[in-house]
């Protein structure tokens, strides 16, 4: 199984969810998001396809979004407001908080 996972190494939660891939045996592809974020575009496909809203999906010390656009603006602007991690397989994407969450689509 393959498994793409926008990791930021400093989170603990991040560190278990790729621990939790390594030891499922999937093929992982890590992207460290504060070094190479996503687009805005590539963020709104994420979020569509784990059926999370763009505002659901941003940290909690972020600044407050008016709709869902603004927030993907926020976030590809600023890429330390998105929350951690977010992960995707063949099966889906889940924004893995808690970790285990991340079973849901291996």
């Amino acid at each position: 199984m393959k498994a793409t996972i926008w990791h930021n190494p400093r989170c603990s939660k991040s560190r278990q969810a790729l621990a939790l891939l390594e030891e499922a045996g999937a093929t992982i592809h890590v992207v460290e998001y504060l070094n190479t974020p996503p687009s805005r575009d590539e963020l709104a496909r994420l979020y569509a396809r784990a059926g999370i809203a763009p505002r659901d999906a941003m940290r909690k010390d972020a600044p407050p979004a008016a709709d869902d656009a603004a927030a993907l603006d926020i976030m590809a602007t600023d890429p330390a407001m998105i929350e951690r991690p977010l992960i995707e397989t063949e099966k889906g994407v889940v924004l893995a908080r808690p970790p285990e969450r991340l079973r849901d689509i291996l």
